[in-house]
């Protein structure tokens, strides 16, 4: 069931500092480059009470820590291509959640105007989308995250997408033009390789695909070095001592598998 947050009644945290404390230039510097702390943001819940539910709360991106993030923004509801996205998305949200990821959708369009556009998608499709969106009337939430560019619109949302560990980290940002559609099996890719890279602590090669060989870390002494060239020349597995792959140990998506299985076998004792 969908629901729609309000966060004009609320207010937008850094580091647990209302932005008002802080400057445009302070803001920007922390959020410029990644990783670097996603702004955590508070406000009011609206439910979707068309699908059933009714009532109101609130939210925060600290109830999401231990959880991936998918942060995206859109221009504006009932418009061709975010129309498109929204499908895509809620057909991929099993993917998201598989490696233990939420989705959460943003734009300055009031809950009406997301309700109406949510329920015609339905009418006309019959999905439901499964995952939150925010209305950020006064764009509060969208400024300080970069989502809009005053070059092209002071009003509208670009098509921005924020990858957000289950730490609260930015990892990925990504800016797409409002004529051009987002590649949802990209940013599942995108989720995916990270998550890979850290829990086999390594890196993943250009053109990776899950469960493709991962890049090894480069040694950090000579003697590490003499080690990993004897290794290569023996496994085959490299192209020179700082650049040689391995299989993958782990994956986010496995080792939550493995969580659900192990709580799966718990329920039933």
């Amino acid at each position: 069931v969908p629901r729609f947050y309000d966060v004009t009644e609320g207010e937008v945290l850094v580091d647990g500092v209302n932005v008002k404390e802080y400057t445009t230039e302070a803001l920007n510097n922390k959020l410029g480059y990644v990783p670097q702390k996603a702004v955590m943001f508070t406000g009011t819940v609206e439910d979707n009470v068309s699908y059933g539910d009714n009532g109101r709360g609130n939210i925060s991106l600290n109830n999401y820590l231990g959880k991936w993030v998918v942060l995206f923004s859109h221009p504006g509801d009932f418009t061709p291509v975010c129309t498109t996205e929204m499908i895509a998305f809620a057909n991929a949200d099993t993917y998201f959640k598989e490696r233990n990821a939420s989705l959460i959708g943003l734009s300055v369009d009031s809950n009406l105007s997301h309700l109406a556009w949510m329920y015609d998608i339905y009418c006309r499709t019959g999905i439901k989308l499964p995952f939150p969106i925010i209305e950020d009337r006064n764009g509060v939430i969208a400024r300080k995250y970069g989502m809009i560019s005053n070059d092209i619109s002071t009003t509208q949302t670009v098509r921005n997408v924020f990858i957000i560990d289950d730490k609260g980290i930015v990892r990925t940002m990504l800016i797409y033009q409002m004529n051009v559609g987002r590649c949802i099996p990209e940013i599942i890719r995108l989720v995916e390789a990270l998550q890979t890279a850290d829990c086999n602590e390594a890196a993943t090669p250009a053109n990776w695909i899950p469960g493709e060989p991962i890049i090894i870390s480069a040694p950090s002494t000579f003697e590490e070095l003499r080690e990993r060239k004897q290794k290569i020349e023996r496994e085959k597995n490299g192209i020179s001592w700082y650049l040689s792959f391995k299989e993958s140990n782990c994956s986010a998506k496995n080792l939550q598998n493995i969580k659900n299985k192990k709580n799966e076998s718990k329920n039933q004792l």
